[in-house]
Protein backbone atom coordinates (compact mmCIF):
# COMPACT_ATOMS: atom_id res chain seq x y z
CA UNK A 1 0.00 0.00 0.00
CA UNK A 2 1.30 3.45 -0.93
CA UNK A 3 2.50 5.63 1.93
CA UNK A 4 0.35 8.70 2.55
CA UNK A 5 2.27 11.98 2.57
CA UNK A 6 0.60 15.19 3.71
CA UNK A 7 2.14 18.28 2.10
CA UNK A 8 1.32 21.64 3.69
CA UNK A 9 2.24 24.84 1.84
CA UNK A 10 0.27 28.01 1.09
CA UNK A 11 2.10 28.50 -2.22
CA UNK A 12 -0.19 26.49 -4.46
CA UNK A 13 2.25 26.16 -7.37
CA UNK A 14 4.92 24.68 -5.09
CA UNK A 15 2.30 22.50 -3.38
CA UNK A 16 1.11 21.04 -6.68
CA UNK A 17 4.63 20.56 -7.98
CA UNK A 18 5.61 18.57 -4.87
CA UNK A 19 2.37 16.58 -5.00
CA UNK A 20 2.82 15.64 -8.67
CA UNK A 21 6.42 14.54 -8.14
CA UNK A 22 5.65 12.45 -5.05
CA UNK A 23 2.68 10.85 -6.80
CA UNK A 24 4.98 9.80 -9.64
CA UNK A 25 7.32 8.35 -6.99
CA UNK A 26 4.53 6.06 -5.78
CA UNK A 27 3.21 7.99 -2.79
CA UNK A 28 -0.39 8.88 -2.07
CA UNK A 29 -0.41 12.64 -1.54
CA UNK A 30 -2.73 14.72 0.63
CA UNK A 31 -2.59 18.52 0.38
CA UNK A 32 -3.34 21.43 2.71
CA UNK A 33 -2.79 25.18 2.32
CA UNK A 34 -3.06 26.20 5.99
CA UNK A 35 -2.56 24.88 9.50
CA UNK A 36 -6.19 24.20 10.37
CA UNK A 37 -6.72 22.12 7.24
CA UNK A 38 -3.49 20.25 7.97
CA UNK A 39 -4.55 19.41 11.53
CA UNK A 40 -7.92 18.19 10.27
CA UNK A 41 -6.27 15.91 7.71
CA UNK A 42 -3.86 14.55 10.33
CA UNK A 43 -6.83 13.61 12.51
CA UNK A 44 -9.07 12.23 9.77
CA UNK A 45 -6.62 10.62 7.32
CA UNK A 46 -3.71 9.44 9.51
CA UNK A 47 -0.91 10.22 7.03
CA UNK A 48 2.43 8.43 7.30
CA UNK A 49 4.47 11.64 7.12
CA UNK A 50 3.90 15.40 6.88
CA UNK A 51 5.96 17.88 4.86
CA UNK A 52 5.23 21.18 6.61
CA UNK A 53 6.10 24.71 5.50
CA UNK A 54 7.02 27.06 8.35
CA UNK A 55 5.53 30.20 6.78
CA UNK A 56 1.77 29.56 6.76
CA UNK A 57 -1.04 32.12 7.05
CA UNK A 58 -2.65 32.64 10.48
CA UNK A 59 -1.06 29.57 12.07
CA UNK A 60 2.67 28.97 11.56
CA UNK A 61 4.21 25.62 10.76
CA UNK A 62 5.88 25.74 14.17
CA UNK A 63 2.48 25.94 15.88
CA UNK A 64 1.10 23.12 13.73
CA UNK A 65 4.12 20.98 14.63
CA UNK A 66 3.65 21.74 18.32
CA UNK A 67 -0.04 20.78 18.23
CA UNK A 68 0.61 17.56 16.32
CA UNK A 69 3.29 16.53 18.81
CA UNK A 70 0.86 16.75 21.75
CA UNK A 71 -0.81 13.49 20.73
CA UNK A 72 1.13 12.05 17.81
CA UNK A 73 4.60 10.93 16.73
CA UNK A 74 3.76 11.58 13.07
CA UNK A 75 7.03 12.07 11.16
CA UNK A 76 7.45 15.74 10.20
CA UNK A 77 9.82 17.38 7.73
CA UNK A 78 9.87 21.18 7.96
CA UNK A 79 10.28 23.41 4.91
CA UNK A 80 11.91 26.78 5.46
CA UNK A 81 12.76 29.61 3.09
CA UNK A 82 15.50 30.77 5.46
CA UNK A 83 18.78 29.07 6.23
CA UNK A 84 19.02 30.55 9.74
CA UNK A 85 20.21 28.01 12.28
CA UNK A 86 17.59 29.20 14.79
CA UNK A 87 14.77 28.11 12.44
CA UNK A 88 16.25 24.63 12.17
CA UNK A 89 16.87 24.28 15.89
CA UNK A 90 13.40 25.54 16.80
CA UNK A 91 11.80 23.03 14.46
CA UNK A 92 13.79 20.18 15.98
CA UNK A 93 13.06 21.45 19.48
CA UNK A 94 9.33 21.30 18.71
CA UNK A 95 9.67 17.72 17.56
CA UNK A 96 10.30 17.88 13.81
CA UNK A 97 12.37 15.02 12.42
CA UNK A 98 14.13 16.84 9.62
CA UNK A 99 14.22 20.13 7.75
CA UNK A 100 14.95 21.23 4.22
CA UNK A 101 15.69 24.74 2.97
CA UNK A 102 13.99 26.30 -0.04
CA UNK A 103 14.80 26.19 -2.88
CA UNK A 104 15.34 22.45 -2.88
CA UNK A 105 15.57 19.56 -5.31
CA UNK A 106 12.45 17.41 -5.48
CA UNK A 107 14.70 14.37 -5.56
CA UNK A 108 16.39 15.53 -2.37
CA UNK A 109 13.00 16.00 -0.69
CA UNK A 110 11.95 12.52 -1.78
CA UNK A 111 15.19 11.06 -0.42
CA UNK A 112 14.62 12.82 2.90
CA UNK A 113 11.05 11.49 3.05
CA UNK A 114 12.20 7.94 2.44
CA UNK A 115 14.99 8.29 5.02
CA UNK A 116 12.63 9.55 7.72
CA UNK A 117 10.09 6.83 6.95
CA UNK A 118 12.83 4.21 7.29
CA UNK A 119 13.76 5.60 10.70
CA UNK A 120 10.15 5.29 11.82
CA UNK A 121 9.92 1.66 10.84
CA UNK A 122 9.95 -0.13 14.17
CA UNK A 123 13.07 -2.12 13.55
CA UNK A 124 14.86 -3.22 16.66
CA UNK A 125 18.15 -1.51 17.41
CA UNK A 126 21.20 -3.77 17.48
CA UNK A 127 20.35 -6.41 20.02
CA UNK A 128 16.81 -7.06 21.30
CA UNK A 129 17.23 -7.19 25.03
CA UNK A 130 15.73 -5.02 27.71
CA UNK A 131 18.22 -2.62 29.28
CA UNK A 132 17.72 -1.52 32.88
CA UNK A 133 19.44 1.38 34.60
CA UNK A 134 17.80 1.87 37.97
CA UNK A 135 14.32 3.24 37.32
CA UNK A 136 14.98 3.64 33.58
CA UNK A 137 14.04 0.69 31.34
CA UNK A 138 14.62 0.50 27.58
CA UNK A 139 12.92 -2.30 25.64
CA UNK A 140 14.21 -2.70 22.07
CA UNK A 141 11.75 -5.43 21.13
CA UNK A 142 8.79 -3.20 21.98
CA UNK A 143 10.53 0.08 21.09
CA UNK A 144 9.38 1.45 24.43
CA UNK A 145 10.93 3.11 27.47
CA UNK A 146 9.78 3.58 31.06
CA UNK A 147 10.93 5.72 33.95
CA UNK A 148 9.71 4.83 37.45
CA UNK A 149 7.17 2.54 35.79
CA UNK A 150 5.79 5.39 33.69
CA UNK A 151 5.94 5.08 29.88
CA UNK A 152 8.03 7.74 28.16
CA UNK A 153 6.88 9.49 25.00
CA UNK A 154 10.13 9.16 23.07
CA UNK A 155 10.06 9.57 19.31
CA UNK A 156 11.68 6.72 17.33
CA UNK A 157 14.73 8.90 16.68
CA UNK A 158 15.05 9.74 20.38
CA UNK A 159 14.68 6.08 21.34
CA UNK A 160 17.38 5.01 18.90
CA UNK A 161 19.77 7.64 20.22
CA UNK A 162 19.37 6.70 23.89
CA UNK A 163 19.44 2.97 23.11
CA UNK A 164 22.64 3.37 21.12
CA UNK A 165 24.29 5.14 24.04
CA UNK A 166 22.83 2.80 26.69
CA UNK A 167 24.05 -0.31 24.85
CA UNK A 168 27.58 1.04 25.19
CA UNK A 169 27.86 2.62 28.67
CA UNK A 170 30.87 4.87 29.00
CA UNK A 171 31.69 4.83 25.29
CA UNK A 172 31.94 8.29 23.79
CA UNK A 173 30.09 8.85 20.52
CA UNK A 174 30.70 11.90 18.38
CA UNK A 175 27.69 13.71 16.96
CA UNK A 176 28.60 12.45 13.49
CA UNK A 177 28.80 8.85 14.72
CA UNK A 178 25.35 9.17 16.29
CA UNK A 179 23.92 10.64 13.09
CA UNK A 180 25.31 7.83 10.97
CA UNK A 181 24.30 5.02 13.33
CA UNK A 182 20.80 6.31 14.08
CA UNK A 183 19.95 7.48 10.56
CA UNK A 184 21.51 4.41 8.97
CA UNK A 185 23.48 6.40 6.43
CA UNK A 186 25.86 9.33 6.08
CA UNK A 187 23.35 12.08 6.70
CA UNK A 188 23.57 15.41 4.97
CA UNK A 189 22.13 17.31 7.86
CA UNK A 190 24.21 19.07 10.46
CA UNK A 191 25.53 17.68 13.69
CA UNK A 192 23.91 20.27 15.94
CA UNK A 193 20.58 18.50 15.42
CA UNK A 194 21.87 15.76 17.74
CA UNK A 195 22.24 18.35 20.51
CA UNK A 196 18.55 19.21 20.16
CA UNK A 197 17.47 15.56 20.24
CA UNK A 198 19.61 14.89 23.32
CA UNK A 199 18.16 17.97 25.01
CA UNK A 200 14.65 16.66 24.36
CA UNK A 201 15.59 13.21 25.69
CA UNK A 202 17.05 14.73 28.87
CA UNK A 203 13.85 16.65 29.54
CA UNK A 204 11.98 13.35 29.48
CA UNK A 205 14.36 11.12 31.46
CA UNK A 206 16.46 13.30 33.75
CA UNK A 207 15.03 14.06 37.22
CA UNK A 208 17.16 17.21 37.22
CA UNK A 209 18.20 18.47 33.78
CA UNK A 210 20.96 20.56 35.33
CA UNK A 211 22.64 17.36 36.55
CA UNK A 212 22.91 14.47 34.09
CA UNK A 213 22.05 11.08 35.55
CA UNK A 214 22.06 9.13 32.28
CA UNK A 215 23.54 11.07 29.36
CA UNK A 216 26.83 12.87 29.83
CA UNK A 217 28.29 15.53 27.56
CA UNK A 218 31.90 15.14 26.46
CA UNK A 219 32.70 18.70 25.49
CA UNK A 220 34.08 19.15 22.01
CA UNK A 221 33.28 15.55 21.08
CA UNK A 222 29.76 14.30 21.79
CA UNK A 223 27.92 12.17 24.34
CA UNK A 224 28.17 9.04 26.45
CA UNK A 225 25.82 7.04 28.67
CA UNK A 226 26.78 7.27 32.33
CA UNK A 227 24.09 5.20 34.02
CA UNK A 228 24.91 1.91 35.77
CA UNK A 229 23.36 -1.12 34.09
CA UNK A 230 21.65 -3.72 36.25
Amino acid sequence: MARKILVVDDETKILQMIADFLTNEGFQVLMAVDGQEALRIVEMESPDLMVLDIMLPEQSGWEVCRQVRINSDLPIIMLTARSDEIDKLLGLELGADDYITKPFSLRELTARIRAVLRRYEKKEPDGSEQLKFGSLVLDAARFEAWLDGRPLSLTPTEFKIIYLLAENPGQVFSRLQILEKVYGEAYEGYERSIDTHVSNIRKKIEPDTSHSTYIGTVYGIGYKFIGTRE
